[in-house]
């Protein structure tokens, strides 16, 4: 019997962002930049390269490897601030908020410092680039939830081989998946035909 497949953190934001999407970069092996995506890589450059230091009393680590050994799950904590015993992680994103994806990824970066530590780690934090605030982010029992089920989401995911549904909303606009995704034509069954008719047999014949 196979093992089951190890879930990357940075999974759990792309199936709270979009399951299809996920599938697509964890299943399908399928990523492309875009302004967005390229302006996260230079930001996060300058996280990555930082070194470990004290800062206002606490114990700044950077670029910190997770792994959960119960759920499966191994990543990278941008930040892990320690402070007296207590353990923070703290995320970072260049843009804006968008719902709670970047929450369920603290989450479970929280989730595997407690296996790593034998800790409780009640909270943590992400930073925005876009506003240049830092919001903190309880970790309830709801929350927590919502990460494990997105764990078990995911690894169904990894062990079919049916993409879900496109959703074809505003998130699509700022995918950097957007043409492999296809969301427009996927909803509109009659695009196929005229676009599979009008390029694909077109350039065959």
């Amino acid at each position: 019997m196979s093992p089951e497949p190890v879930i990357p953190v940075s999974a759990i934001e792309h199936f709270a962002y979009c399951p299809r999407q996920c599938a697509l970069i964890h299943c399908d092996g399928i990523w492309n930049d875009n302004a967005h995506t390229v302006t996260g890589t230079r930001k996060h450059r300058r996280v990555d390269g930082g070194q470990h230091r004290r800062e206002r009393g606490r114990e700044v680590l950077r670029s910190v490897p997770l792994w959960s050994e119960t759920l499966g799950l191994t990543g990278r904590a941008d930040v892990v601030e320690m402070t007296d015993g207590a353990v923070c992680p703290v995320e970072y994103k260049s843009g804006v908020r968008h719902g709670n994806a970047a929450d369920m990824q603290v989450c479970a970066q929280a989730l595997c410092l407690e296996e790593m530590l034998g800790v409780d780690v009640p909270h943590g934090f992400v930073w925005y680039g876009g506003p240049k605030r830092r919001v903190r982010v309880e970790f309830t029992q709801d929350l927590r939830t919502h990460v494990l089920d997105a764990i078990l989401a995911i690894r169904r995911q990894m062990l079919e081989t049916e993409l879900p549904p496109a959703v074809d909303d505003s998130r699509c606009d700022a995918c950097q998946l957007n043409a492999h995704c296809l969301p427009t034509l996927v909803h509109a069954p009659g695009k196929v035909r005229r676009y599979v008719d009008g390029v694909v047999f077109k350039c065959a014949t």
